[in-house]
């Protein structure tokens, strides 16, 4: 099986160099293939991409900018691989992933498959909060599928597998971002294609965001899941509303107190509480701990906030979506 390792990136020079480093000291033994798809990029990567090409088969690219989602359509177009490995430019890739994904398909092949995310050492006191927030079991990190116990796996485009077959079959992503890859998969389950998670196929996901951006970012992906229920009401899921319903209860416990009725208050100091605890237990720090409570806020108020605009706009007012958040659309 060859690997065609399909690379978008935009104004990340820096990141690219990191990756391509990590990269180069893959032990896989057998042949793959780096695409580089630079979308439109005012920084562009090219020389750091030379500075590999004595060390690693790279394919260079520039294009337009159309976002993430055609921009690795493009690097899958153009790749010559027949097994398609999508990375976001802020990842750094363990030696030992394209050995752990070649078996992982040998022992059950699937057209489709996605791998978890971890923090370095290195990482920032924030990243490393952030990466909790978004992979803990006590966060929406679970309910987005840390676990193949809930639902059907689907993958994320930072860490993702797909064959040529599927990608050809499927027409690859769409123009939504975010998104896009919960959109590839569903299409992909209605084809007939199976996911899979491939828990021991995990990557170093740097996530280069401040908490502004971190709170627009989650925002975003909330305002995306109604639209996606809209689409495929099939797979729409309680646990979509848990956020939004974390947020109002947290409003509604504050009313409370006016009444002097504190258990509901009470209850949410004990979830931010283990909160603090695990994460300070599992990052050995805790102001790391004290971070990822702020993360995990951040990332329920932004996403509940999110989803619930959204809810009513697509789902109640019946607005179409590029018209109601045309932010979530790039133009192909």
């Amino acid at each position: 099986m060859f690997f065609s390792l399909i690379i978008p990136v935009y104004n990340r020079p820096d990141e690219v160099d990191e990756l391509l480093e990590s990269l180069s000291k893959s032990d896989y033994k057998e042949n793959f293939e780096i695409v580089i798809v630079e979308d439109g990029s005012s920084v562009k990567c090219e020389d750091v991409v030379r500075k590999y090409e004595s060390k690693l088969s790279i394919s260079y690219y520039f294009k337009e900018n159309s976002g993430p989602g055609d921009s690795r359509n493009f690097g899958m177009k153009k790749a010559k691989g027949d097994y398609f490995i999508i990375f976001d430019s802020d990842c750094i890739i363990p030696s030992q992933y394209l050995t752990e994904v070649d078996k992982a398909l040998k022992e059950n092949y699937v057209d489709c498959f996605g791998g978890p995310d971890k923090a370095l050492d290195s990482f920032s006191d924030i990243q490393k909060a952030i990466n909790f927030a978004m992979t803990s079991f006590l966060t929406t990190g679970g309910i987005r599928g840390g676990s193949e116990k809930i639902d059907k796996f689907q993958p994320r485009s930072f860490n993702m597998g797909i064959s040529r077959k599927a990608f050809e079959a499927s027409n690859g992503f769409g123009n939504i971002h975010p998104g896009e890859d919960p959109d590839l998969s569903i299409r992909l389950w209605n084809l007939g294609f199976e996911t899979k998670l491939f828990s021991k196929a995990f990557v170093y996901h740097k996530r280069r965001i401040d908490w502004d951006k971190f709170s627009i970012q989650v925002n975003k992906f909330g305002k995306a899941r109604p639209i996606l229920n809209s689409w495929y009401p099939k797979y729409n899921k309680l646990t979509f509303f848990f956020p939004s319903f974390f947020i109002l209860g947290f409003a509604l416990a504050v009313l409370l107190l006016v009444f002097t009725i504190d258990f509901l208050l009470k209850c949410y100091l004990i979830y931010f509480l283990v909160l603090f605890l695990v994460s300070s237990y599992q990052n050995k720090s805790v102001k790391i701990g004290y971070l990822s409570v702020i993360a995990v806020w951040k990332q329920f108020y932004g996403y509940g906030t999110g989803f619930m605009e959204s809810f009513v706009k697509i789902i109640i007012l019946k607005q179409k979506p590029q018209t109601a958040f045309p932010e979530l659309f790039f133009k192909i």
